[in-house]
């Protein structure tokens, strides 16, 4: 029978916290890991990227750590860098979005598309992954939509979504977006190519910003 950890006990791993996992690859599974630290193996969940980024059995591996502290089990979860770990932290906020969930977005979005899409409010994209129907991929969009912001991400993605502000909503910007994508564009491609001329050309006017997106999206 799985003993429950006392309060105190709860506390005291939570104050005593893994940051980062320095070793090798013992093994490793669809969803996890385990990584020999000194002759101790760690078992850590990560994405489906990150994990074929830790490469074969034997292969030096250093990950940050997310450590979760539930009553009946102590998960470590694992991150190349910040920035993953960081959005793990944010996508976890969103009410359907477990920790599992997550994984399953990072597994198939890198920190950087992934900001794009969140600011561009393309919940078709989101729907690509496993799990994510269209109910989530709209709550997810929603709630995030105003603090994706607040992660470091490319200039010219934070030129439209600074933290309080609805990123390319009304306006030429999101006028020349619906343009592009009444087009036959993706809509996270044409809010990226409006992105980035508008970091060039914040004046632009739409018939501009059309004009020059087309060209960005040809090149």
């Amino acid at each position: 029978m799985l003993a429950v950890p006392r309060d105190d006990e709860i506390r005291e791993v939570k104050d005593n916290m893994i940051g980062k996992l320095k070793g090798r690859v013992d093994s490793h599974d669809d969803d996890h890991l385990i990584i020999d630290v000194g002759g101790v193996g760690y078992l850590v969940f990560a994405s489906s990227r990150t994990l074929a980024q830790c490469g074969e059995i034997g292969s030096a591996v250093e990950l940050l750590i997310e450590t979760h502290v539930r009553e009946d089990h102590i998960h470590l979860y694992g991150f190349p860098n910040s920035a993953e770990r960081d959005w793990f932290r944010l996508l976890t906020t969103v009410q359907g979005v477990g920790v599992r969930m997550a994984l399953n977005i990072l597994g198939v979005f890198a920190p950087d598309p992934l900001t794009t899409i969140i600011a561009a409010q393309d919940k078709k994209q989101l729907t690509t992954v496993s799990g994510v129907g269209p109910k989530l991929a709209e709550r997810i969009v929603t709630e995030l939509k105003n603090k994706v912001g607040k992660l470091p991400t490319s200039a010219s993605i934070h030129s439209f979504a600074s933290p309080g502000k609805t990123p390319a909503v009304g306006g030429v910007n999101e006028d020349a977006v619906s343009a592009l994508v009444n087009l036959g564009y993706a809509r996270v491609d044409a809010f990226s190519a409006v992105a980035r001329i508008m970091q060039r050309e914040p004046e632009s006017s739409l018939d501009m910003l059309i004009v020059s997106g087309l060209k960005e999206l040809a090149g």
